[in-house]
């Protein structure tokens, strides 16, 4: 099959699915082009098959806006007629959907082109439930040949929101488990713990959704117990009140800001449990790959976080903003090293059964297919 892939090119979930999507599809032969305003990070390096499009806004004194979403529908007709694409495969219903919805109507009378849409959880839970969007996502969405989403919840709070009655398919995200997956103690790791302290971790964007401050207070909790550490991977708006709340209660020389990084494996190698105390998650890809890597996870009970942690199985889930539970899981777990090694491998098998790349990319294939 010939493929466009559109994308946000940045370090969110949507955007890593899309590219780790884009790449496993062409190394099982078909033809794939990725159709963004930047080059996803994760398309690093060459993989015959796949080809990039740059969507460049051009701007005009009597537009005060940059009009990005016209000119991705001008480049996604431009790739479908002299690439000849099968179908355009959208991350992220708005803008994605509503572009690719207009350059549908544009070639239809040379050609028929398929749009696929998977919902990713902020473009229907936050950015769809804005007034002024949620007439266009309903739209988008229901004049999609085919809709899916990464999670029951997202499909039900997505037909519920948006009164859909369209059929939706589950396709969870996944995770090469050959590239996530355990490893030895790294030069990095001893780096981080020279004295053997346990390393907690969290990776995310810093927005108030991810609650990066219970992140810290429950390590706070943990620091006084047990010799710690604590990883926090990423940037974003938050970033600043968490170092400012370091400084405040004293920890500063055990937790590491280390910002955006691409070198995940190895931190998480370094790491002994991961915490996801989001208010909101769709998903929660972070969380799955730090599972793959061995690591059980301590999460909130929002979202799909259920249906990809196994409480008291591969880790613990506790309510939103319930600090002290989890701190106390986070301690079970480091005190009983029996029970941790069991949690770590249950983390570790969940990861490989249920969510590996090998898993998830042909039930794309199969829905790819239905749909032409």
């Amino acid at each position: 099959m010939k493929i466009g892939i559109t994308c946000y090119p940045t370090y969110g979930g949507s955007g890593v699915i899309a590219t780790e999507l884009g790449k496993e599809l062409a190394l099982r032969g078909h033809e794939v082009h990725f159709i963004s305003y930047a080059l996803p990070f994760r398309l690093s390096q060459y993989i015959e098959n796949i080809f990039f499009h740059e969507v460049e806004t051009s701007s005009y004194p009597l537009f005060e806006f940059p009009l990005y979403s016209l000119a991705l529908t001008s480049k996604m007709v431009e790739v479908a007629r002299y690439e000849n694409l099968d179908l355009l495969h959208v991350h992220y219903a708005i803008p994605h959907a509503t572009s690719a919805f207009l350059a549908m109507e544009i070639l239809k009378e040379e050609k028929e082109l398929k749009i696929v849409t998977t919902l990713h959880g902020t473009d229907i839970t936050l950015v769809g439930l804005e007034p002024s969007f949620l007439p266009l996502v309903k739209f988008s969405i229901e004049k999609s040949h085919g809709v899916t989403a990464v999670s029951r919840f997202l499909k039900e709070k997505t037909l519920t929101n948006y009164s859909i009655e369209k059929e939706i398919e589950v396709i969870p995200n996944f995770v090469d488990t050959k590239l996530f997956s355990p490893g030895p103690n790294n030069e990095f790791g001893r780096r981080i713990a020279p004295n053997g302290e346990k390393v907690l971790v969290h990776t995310s964007n810093f927005r108030p959704v991810k609650r990066v401050s219970d992140t810290i207070r429950i390590f706070e909790k943990i620091h006084k117990e047990i010799p710690s550490k604590l990883l926090l991977v990423g940037d974003g708006p938050d970033r600043s009140e968490c170092e400012r709340l370091c400084r405040e209660i004293g920890i500063c020389d055990s937790v590491k800001f280390l910002g955006k990084q691409e070198a995940l494996v190895d931190i998480l190698n370094a790491s002994d449990i991961f915490l996801i105390p989001s208010q909101s998650e769709s998903f929660g890809l972070a969380a799955l790959e730090a599972m793959a890597c061995g690591l059980p996870v301590i999460s909130s009970s929002v979202g799909g976080l259920p249906e990809l942690v196994k409480h008291n199985e591969c880790g613990f889930i506790a309510e939103i903003g319930d600090i002290d539970r989890m701190a106390k899981y986070v301690l079970d777990l480091l005190t009983n090293e029996k029970k941790y090694e069991l949690f770590s491998a249950n983390a570790r098998k969940r990861a490989v059964e249920k969510f590996d790349t090998s898993k998830v990319v042909p039930h794309y294939e199969k829905f790819y297919e239905s749909i032409l």
